[in-house]
């Protein structure tokens, strides 16, 4: 979360204007600022372990509030665009587990749920753009496909143990691991390779904290 915010805060100061930033940043300067600023005292927060529900709250309504506001109009005037279905739905599931964080038994079964369903949306989008999905995959890994396959496979099993609270734990854990390994192996060689892509920072960033989510959601 601290990340996303020290990417609005870059867009707010140096943008050339709308479009220039990286997904989820806001093309007006106060909506930049004022989202850094949460998501970076959100963080602090956490981190510190100091007003963790109150944090994780206002976190998740900021989330939500940016996928209703933005993504649903995008899916609702071009329902077959893949990218505010990806976009979209990653803000719904740090949504999901920031209301986890949260603590409280309501938020984290809505949390659950939002969870889960961005999961399948993920794991639907991996059988609808396999062939797309698998030129991502790093060119040493063989079976490019297959990991494709196997990771959509993956995501909507892990989202129906989520769902149901069968083996969560174990699911909840090896989608993190799963996630934890992307950094490493795809993320990072791709943010290095171009430091000043807003893109590859932002989707390291995702895969970071949707790992982190997975955790929170095995620990609950």
């Amino acid at each position: 979360m601290a990340g996303f915010g020290i990417q609005y805060l870059v867009h707010a100061l140096f943008s050339a204007g709308p479009g220039s930033g990286p997904p989820w940043t806001p093309a007006h300067p106060f909506w930049a600022f004022s989202t850094a600023i949460v998501s970076i005292a959100a963080a602090v927060s956490i981190a510190a372990n100091i007003q963790v529900r109150c944090a994780a709250i206002v976190l998740a309504v900021t989330i939500l509030a940016r996928a209703l506001l933005f993504y649903v109009p995008k899916l609702a005037a071009n329902p077959h665009d893949p990218g505010p279905w990806t976009s979209g739905f990653e803000l719904l599931a740090l949504c999901g587990a920031a209301l986890v964080l949260a603590g409280a038994h309501t938020s984290i079964k809505l949390g659950r749920v939002l969870f889960a369903v961005s999961l399948v949306v993920f794991g639907v989008q991996h059988f609808l753009y396999a062939h797309f999905i698998a030129t991502l995959v790093p060119s040493w890994i063989l079976g490019h496909l297959f990991w494709a396959y196997f990771v959509g496979i993956a995501f909507v099993a892990a989202a129906l143990s989520i769902a149901t609270q069968i083996k969560i734990d174990l699911a909840a854990t090896w989608l993190g691991v799963m996630f934890l390994l992307w950094v490493v192996v795809l993320h990072l060689p791709r943010v290095t390779a171009a430091l000043h892509n807003g893109n590859e920072w932002t989707s390291l960033f995702v895969a970071l904290a949707m790992s982190g989510g997975a955790f929170m959601l095995a620990g609950r």
